[in-house]
């Protein structure tokens, strides 16, 4: 299999001590990937390094062959990614930032009338981005980041504030990408929606990869807290050991 994103021995520190360490992760071309975790896990961060917003202090990422530290305009074209809030200017309309990202990654304008349709926005194509509803917004944002069909897909979240059959063409969208060849990196809190698409779930703990859940599996959110729970013990007497040290 092609690999479309890989993490090797990554890490990230920051100042207030947070971050992440030991990230170890491979996507295959046609490979769904769900990354779930508690709030403040570090799922964000990996994927601001996934996308080159952050760079590592240590380890490697490599985005579709290439080392992101020094990948070509040409390859980021190819990826389509939306992190925390939607990638739009509030000022143009919907139409008008579809447009806008179309040049952006070079493809055919003509295009953003079928994204419309795709997703919904034909009764707001023309409506000032900073008016519409947050639903409106993060699906203008989806459609921005996916219709140049891109190789790898990374999201965030995607289906904050979406209604349900807003989740189902995400949820469409998303296989037919993959079934296409593209990888998907996809974070969220809703484990029964991951296990209906993903072909792997993994888990992310203070900072670390900690492991893979069953998506086959019944009782998901019991099986994924004990995880955490496990974990957190496993941690302690590491916590402790610096806490102490501290204290010196």
């Amino acid at each position: 299999m092609t690999e479309a994103l890989v993490f090797d021995d990554v890490s990230r520190t920051f100042r207030a001590g947070a971050g992440v360490s030991g990230l170890d992760l491979r996507l295959d071309a046609g490979e769904i990937v769900a990354l779930v975790g508690l709030n403040g896990a570090g799922k964000t961060t990996l994927m601001r390094l996934a996308l080159g917003m952050l760079r590592p202090h240590g380890g490697t990422v490599r985005v579709l062959g290439q080392d992101v530290a020094r990948i070509a305009p040409s390859v980021w074209a190819r990826v389509g990614s939306f992190i925390e809030t939607p990638p739009a200017y509030p000022e143009l309309t919907v139409r008008e930032n579809l447009r806008m990202t179309a040049i952006l990654r070079g493809v055919d304008e003509r295009l953003v009338e079928h994204t419309l349709k795709r997703w919904n926005l034909d009764a707001v194509a023309d409506r000032r981005f900073r008016r519409l509803s947050l639903g409106n917004r993060q699906r203008t944002g989806l459609a921005a980041a996916l219709q140049h069909d891109p190789d790898l897909i990374v999201l965030d979240e995607p289906g904050n504030a979406l209604d349900p059959t807003s989740i189902i063409a995400l949820r469409e969208h998303l296989l037919a990408r993959a079934a296409s060849g593209a990888a998907v990196l996809v974070s969220s809190h809703h484990l029964d929606e991951m296990a209906r698409i993903a072909d792997r779930i993994v888990l992310m703990n203070a900072g670390r990869l900690i492991g893979e859940l069953d998506t086959s599996g019944a009782d998901l959110e019991r099986v994924f807290f004990e995880s955490i729970r496990q974990d957190d013990e496993r941690r302690e007497p590491e916590r402790a050991a610096t806490a102490a040290g501290g204290l010196r």
